[in-house]
């Protein structure tokens, strides 16, 4: 079908539906390299996320070959009588329908069915950095780095997350008190505004739009090329495991090796992360499968304290030129801390593995069909004052002996946050990052359901609240403007809503994540 007949099925379609009274003739003139689709896969795909708590079913499907694309549908949709809604999505790992729209168009931004509409990421090998689509996943951007030797600095957990979607929320893992976040390692970035315009920006041009776009929930512009910084690339990771029955000790030493951040390589870990095992039995889940089923480790052979044990870890990275060394690195740093002594769970991996160590976990809950299940997750920053209550508040009270997912926890150093992106932590020198990543499950426990889990989720938030912990919610979802308000604080909202008007005056970016209104839109 030819776009413009196509389009105007999809311009006509939405007057059908939503009632909207539309001039067409501006979007007619859309015409577009790569494929703006109505097909029900595609309409299907868009609808859904990775929660699968939300549905909304665009109205087409835009298949971008170029950032052109993109701008071109964002100026139609910017250009006409009431405007469309337009959404980007990358792999739709985002929980409550932040990508999703029922009154536009999504943009897929990662390739499609396999189709690659855009060029690989290239490298500079001299100036050390990586220009990546909008799209790309992380997976691909490691691979193509890695044939010059090269990596980037700061990753997220998962690798099959977009760059754009990662970059318009922060980008965190285990490096982060080291290196920042991903926002914090970004050079430059090419950004479609809600008015169309594609534009280059960075920390010299169009300094105000990059530093709006970086963690900006996606309501300032559409990330379509970003240029990331890297560095020489380890061959091999050490991996450490080590288990506290005891908080205050656990937290005491998380906080000492973040503190460390400035010290010469061989004398810091290079990744720090740690969680929660609260259930009983076996500490064997999905995220720590690090622990042998052929040697099973039991919360009760650690002596815990109310059923709760905490897992350190951290890893090192070497070459194997240095692997001589490793152990005595390692060894330096372990013996200043204050685990259980028997409790030492090691094991030695290429680099690659290591950072892909979660789509392993997933390949194996998919052949289970435990993967396309709603995830109720919630993530906290929690200020390093206020950590020790969250824990007898929710470890040790709410959650109880059983939870449905891993619950990570690992302080971060706000030094290495840029306050002039769009982010919001707290006002504290160290904060924490609670993720309870629960999955709900149809097994006929109840304390696996969605229901469930979702109310266990709005108690946590409300103990914080009655506790006066001034956490921020990392993958913010609230439903009204005042709580988003209260979210960023009246200084921070002020600017928010400055940038949103200069960028996005008609208010069609990124509608899911139910900040601000459609101009075309007479509610939510």
């Amino acid at each position: 079908m030819a776009p413009k007949l196509l389009l105007t099925f999809v311009i006509y379609r939405l007057i059908s539906t939503v009632g909207l009274t539309l001039d067409p003739t501006d979007l007619l003139r859309l015409e577009v390299d790569g494929h703006l689709s109505v097909d029900p896969s595609d309409v299907k795909t868009a609808s859904v996320d990775f929660g699968m708590m939300n549905r909304a079913e665009p109205l087409a499907v835009l298949h971008p070959s170029s950032a052109e694309d993109v701008a071109r549908l964002v100026g139609a949709a910017y250009g006409s009588a009431h405007g469309l809604s337009v959404s980007a999505r990358g792999h739709g790992h985002s929980i409550n329908g932040q990508a999703q729209t029922s009154s536009g168009v999504v943009i897929e931004m990662s390739a499609s069915k396999g189709v690659r509409q855009w060029g690989l990421p290239r490298v500079s090998e001299q100036s050390r950095y990586v220009d990546a689509w909008g799209g790309e996943l992380w997976i691909d951007v490691l691979k193509t780095t890695l044939e010059h030797g090269l990596a980037p600095k700061s990753w997220t957990d998962y690798l099959y997350l977009s760059v754009g979607g990662t970059l318009s929320n922060a980008g965190i893992s285990g490096q982060a008190f080291n290196h920042g976040p991903q926002i914090s390692n970004v050079y430059e970035l090419d950004v479609v505004t809600g008015k169309g315009e594609l534009l280059t920006c960075s920390e010299e041009q169009n300094s105000e739009l990059f530093h709006a776009v970086l963690g900006g929930l996606g309501q300032f512009g559409i990330i379509t090329r970003a240029r990331i910084g890297l560095e020489p690339a380890p061959q091999r990771v050490r991996w450490i495991r080590v288990l506290y029955s005891n908080f205050s000790t656990f937290t005491k030493d998380q906080e000492y090796l973040i503190s460390l951040h400035g010290q010469p390589p061989n004398q810091k870990f290079d990744y720090v992360e740690g969680f929660v095992i609260v259930d009983e039995g076996l500490i064997n889940n999905w995220r720590s499968s690090f622990f042998s089923p052929r040697n099973p480790v039991k919360i009760s052979s650690f002596g815990t304290n109310g059923g709760v044990l905490y897992c350190l870890e951290v890893t090192k990275n070497y070459h194997e030129s240095t692997a001589d060394t490793i152990d005595q690195d390692v060894e330096a740093l372990l013996k200043r801390l204050d685990f259980i002594p028997s409790s030492v769970f090691t094991t030695d991996l290429p680099y690659v593995d290591f950072l892909d160590r979660v789509h392993k976990a997933e390949l194996k809950l998919r052949s289970k069909g435990l993967w396309d299940v709603p995830h109720p997750w919630l993530n906290l920053f929690v200020p390093r004052s206020r950590i020790a209550d969250f824990d007898e508040g929710v470890f040790k009270g709410i959650l109880g002996n059983k939870t449905s997912g891993p619950i990570l926890i690992y302080p971060m150093n706000k030094n290495k946050w840029d306050d002039r992106t769009s982010v919001v932590t707290p006002e504290e020198d160290v904060f924490y990052l609670v993720a309870l990543l629960r999955s709900a499950l149809d097994s006929g426990d109840e304390a696996q359901s969605l229901e469930y889990l979702s109310n266990q989720n709005r108690q946590i938030l409300r103990f914080c609240d009655d506790a006066g912990i001034k956490v921020k919610q990392y993958l913010p979802h609230y439903t009204t403007q005042e709580d988003w308000v209260d979210h960023f604080g009246d200084d921070k909202w002020t600017l928010f809503s400055k940038r949103k008007m200069d960028f996005d005056p008609r208010r069609i970016l990124a509608t899911g994540q139910r900040i601000f209104k459609p101009m075309a839109a007479s509610s939510w």
